[in-house]
């Protein structure tokens, strides 16, 4: 019996050929012959899939390369499909009389094993699939969180004690990090969001002849929510994502595992460190960013409404109390521990190649915020129901 099978593909002249022939043992041959550029065009596996799948390959393929001319990673592209078939059916290959760089160059390619998942099936998972799989990675990365959240209170619990090993200098470069560094773009966006409220107050005030009242509206919100959640937000998007980053850096380079080779404790000596600076400066970011709103309240006040300075302090003291800036600054402390906990626990967890210090970063201030949102609504609940 004869099987003889060929496919042909011609540019300029050269000609890359594949043939399939049966030999006088009963097995199958592939033949190669000509050039196999890429450039020149190269015929496909198709007929050698036809042929395994037919049960004609008699439990092996041979290849035959003795006509074979030039080459490029064409042929190893060819050979690596190949191959895969063979390796589908349980046929053997046989790489007979090929050059031995293009067979060095196939065992490279073939000899790390591919990671399972990372080749994009076809095949789309259907609903209940999806949900299933998005459950169980929202129930395994809650227990994670949890675990996280442990081994911080834990750290923070040797740090009471007098046994937590970081570096002192590190907490002062963080706390400068933290805090000073951080002015610039506080003292923007607060002054920019007391002119905005003491703005649109002022629209709807001026109709019942009550703009006088700016400076309450001003002065509550940015003491009671506004100066708290803005600098949380902007430190969650500065700060968390630089710990994420930092961190998941330090990952990707395994400078963690060595910190665990030395038996020093991760979470002492990175998250520590990074959750102490932001207790300790954003109640002093959020005191400033009320001066901040207040002071962008009272420019509209003066000049659009053409109150006076001194009648906009006095209204602003008689109608904030000390216990609405003492809310925001409780809430400010919460606020620095979820944007610490968010950026290092992302750091931390983040892979280990380049583009997964991206993700993790962006996962970091996605995380922040949104503890910061859903803490910020529990204290309203809060602060209601005690009458606060």
């Amino acid at each position: 019996m004869t099987l003889q099978s060929s496919e042909r593909t011609s540019v300029i002249g050269k000609e890359a050929e594949m043939s399939l022939s049966r030999t006088e043992t009963g097995r199958l041959q592939l033949r190669l012959a000509g050039d196999w550029k890429l450039k020149s065009g190269l015929p496909t596996a198709a007929a050698v899939e036809k042929q395994l799948e037919s049960g004609a390959s008699g439990g092996s393929l041979t290849l035959d390369a003795s006509d074979l001319r030039d080459w490029d990673s064409g042929l190893l592209a060819f050979l690596g499909d190949v191959q895969e078939l063979c390796r589908a059916r349980m046929v053997e290959l046989d790489p007979g009389n090929l050059p031995e760089g293009a067979r060095r160059l196939l065992r490279l390619a073939t000899a790390v094993p591919e990671r399972k998942g990372a080749r994009r099936t076809g095949a789309r998972p259907d609903f209940l699939t999806m949900v299933g799989t998005q459950s169980l990675g929202a129930w395994k990365s809650s227990g994670e969180m949890l675990g996280f959240i442990g081994q911080a209170v834990q750290s923070f619990g040797r740090l009471v004690v007098g046994r937590a090993r970081f570096r002192r200098s590190d907490l002062i470069d963080i706390i400068y990090e933290c805090g000073a560094a951080a002015f610039p773009i506080i003292t923007l966006m607060s002054f920019l969001v007391g002119l905005i409220l003491a703005f649109v107050g002022a629209i709807q005030l001026k109709q019942f002849g009550a703009q006088i009242y700016v400076a309450d509206l001003v002065g509550i919100a940015m003491a009671r929510e506004m100066g708290a959640l803005m600098s949380a937000i902007i430190m969650s998007g500065r700060t968390g994502a630089a710990f994420a980053a930092q961190l998941g850096t330090m990952q990707v380079n395994e400078e963690i595992d060595a910190l665990t080779t030395l038996a020093l404790p991760s979470m002492d000596f990175l998250v520590l460190p990074r959750m102490i600076a932001l207790i300790l400066m954003m109640p002093l970011l959020c005191i400033y960013a009320n001066l901040m709103g207040i002071l962008g309240g009272a420019v509209v006040g003066v000049g659009m409404l053409h109150l006076s300075a001194v009648e906009y302090l006095n209204q602003t003291i008689n109608g904030v109390r000390l216990t609405d800036f003492a809310v925001g600054i409780s809430k400010s402390a919460v606020f620095g521990v979820l944007v610490a906990l968010s950026g290092c626990m992302r750091g931390i967890q983040c892979g280990r190649s380049a583009s997964a210090v991206g993700l993790a970063a962006t996962s970091a201030v996605v995380t922040g915020i949104v503890f910061i949102i859903a803490t910020d609504g529990v204290f309203a609940v809060l602060t209601n129901a005690l009458g606060i």
